[in-house]
């Protein structure tokens, strides 16, 4: 392994010695700046490619080796991250361990392709400042729930290149093309399905002249739930309950219809989620020819489920308001929450180094979450009753990975405090006069909430917080959101946060004008 090193380090200095010669004294101030460049770049890529050690990372599925799905090295193989729980702070380590400067965002559901690999690593959870993304927390190697369309992914901040010559290669240009509209009319149709309201999507462009082009399919990178509200809104026919990425639908080829050619023609959709047609979403560019990049060749596709009647999430922002308020407690009293990873960082850190831990107070923002479904149909877990996970330091069940996420952000846009709340209990706290309450988890009941009904969180239960014990007073900006993955179908998913102005002091804390927006 030294030899392969020193051969790294000594070719690029045979570069700068032939460069100079050849340059001059007159350029010679940028001869070395550019030999220089060239010489990190040149290590920095060599070191990746021969790190393949316990822990190790790598990207796939990208245009460059600075995007793509994470995989992780693990007892001897690569392994693929699931997206549960995966935001700013993962993608962060992420890009730190692979020598970027640091990210630019993270993505889910499988946007650079479906999982090809195992997954290793679900419910990550990180602070930020962990050196490798296996100091985070995480359920434990190879134990997850996932499915391969929820593969984790970053993009990181580009390294300074030096100026293309001839031992380097340019990057290509459409690595920096950013997404857009298509700017002309799209038809839409669903083909492949055994009912009405289900099948793979497909679309056609139509000109200004009100002329339609070749029917063609949509690549499933980035599809999922949101794109998929837009596609049923578009066709009439009521709410995504299923927006996946496969070729099940293009199997059945008996019609005339489902042998129409499987071109291409969008990749990379990128919906808000109330846009009224596909053509308001963003995409990938298109080519001069009509050609779109796709992740893969083969069986990704773009597909959905359309439903008349969904649930409907909405934050009451009104309570966490009047009960949001400061408590300072033992850590001593937080150890089941700690097992949930319900508190910062620098707690397990205070864990780990000092043997009187539990002496210490952590300081925490607590609140009462209210939540109520005010659309058509009842809000269930995802995952089926059978996997739902037993916690047995609180003797309850976690049904949702994350059901809610609550982040302090500073007035630069930086997230320096967190806290998350796994749906262990969804039930029907509290309901409309005339509503009977349907869900309740004692004895291994059913979770949900039905219709017209609320799940109440109150402040004094675990996890009901953020830990801000590391914060310094001053105003900061409190995000809460609700089903924020959105792993679970809804009508809508822009009255699922609030964000809120928070003023932190030494004695108390309060929140006021709260906005609801999209996770």
């Amino acid at each position: 392994m030294m030899a392969g090193y020193v051969l790294l380090l000594t070719v690029p200095f045979f570069i700068l010695y032939a460069g100079e010669c050849a340059i001059g004294d007159t350029n010679r101030t940028s001869a070395l700046e550019e030999a220089r460049l060239q010489r990190e770049n040149l290590v920095r890529k060599y070191l990746k490619r021969l790190k393949k050690e316990e822990g190790a990372l790598k990207l796939v599925g990208g245009r460059g080796d600075y995007e793509g799905n994470v995989e992780i090295f693990h007892a001897g193989k690569w392994g693929a991250i699931c997206d549960d729980e995966w935001d700013q702070s993962e993608a962060e380590v992420v890009c730190r361990q692979l020598g970027f400067p640091g990210h630019v965002k993270p993505t889910h559901t499988g946007h650079f392709g479906r999982a090809k690999r195992k997954f290793w690593m679900d419910n990550l959870w990180c602070g930020g400042k962990e050196p490798e993304l296996a100091d985070c927390h995480f359920d434990g190697w190879g134990t997850n729930d996932c499915e391969a369309g929820e593969a984790a992914g970053v993009i990181c901040k580009q390294h300074e290149t030096a100026p293309a010559v001839a031992t380097v290669k340019p990057i290509p240009s459409e690595m920096t093309v950013r997404k857009e509209r298509v700017g002309r009319r799209l038809e839409l149709r669903l083909v492949g399905g055994r009912v009405e309201g289900e099948g793979r999507v497909e679309v056609r462009i139509v000109d200004a002249e009100g002329d339609a082009g070749a029917w063609g399919s949509v690549c499933g990178d980035g599809w999922g739930l949101l794109e998929g509200n837009v596609a049923c809104r578009q066709l009439g026919l009521g709410y995504a309950n299923n927006a996946v990425q496969t070729d099940f639908f293009s199997s059945e080829a008996e019609t005339a219809e489902a042998q129409l050619p499987q071109r291409v023609l969008l990749s990379g959709t990128e919906c808000y989620g109330n846009e009224s047609t596909l053509a308001d979403c963003l995409h990938d560019p298109i080519g001069l020819d009509g050609a779109v990049r796709c992740s893969e060749q083969r069986g990704h596709v773009a597909a959905v489920t359309c439903v008349p009647v969904m649930a409907d999430l909405v934050f009451d922002h009104v309570e966490m308001e009047q009960s949001l308020h400061l408590e300072d407690r033992l850590m001593y009293l937080l150890q089941c929450a700690m097992e949930e990873n319900c508190l910062a960082t620098q707690a397990y850190e205070i864990q780990r180094d000092n043997p009187n831990w539990h002496l210490e107070t952590r300081r925490l923002l607590k609140f009462t979450a209210r939540v109520v479904n005010m659309g058509t149909a009842d809000f269930r877990p995802h995952i089926p009753k059978h996997l739902w996970e037993w916690h047995l330091c609180h003797m309850h069940y976690h049904s949702m990975e994350v059901f809610a996420t609550f982040d302090v952000i500073d007035r630069q846009g930086r997230r320096v405090a967190e806290g998350h709340k796994a749906s262990f209990c969804l039930e029907d706290n509290q309901c409309l006069p005339g509503v009977e309450p349907r869900y309740a988890c004692a004895n291994y009941g059913d979770q949900g909430i039905s219709i017209n009904c609320s799940d109440i969180y109150r402040h004094n239960i675990d996890c009901q917080w953020v830990d801000i014990s590391e914060l310094d007073v001053g105003e900061y900006t409190l995000r809460v959101a609700i089903n924020p993955e959105f792993k679970v179908p809804e009508m809508r998913f822009d009255n699922n946060a609030a964000t809120c102005r928070l003023l932190y002091t030494e004695s108390y804390a309060r929140v006021f004008d709260c906005k609801l927006e999209r996770p």
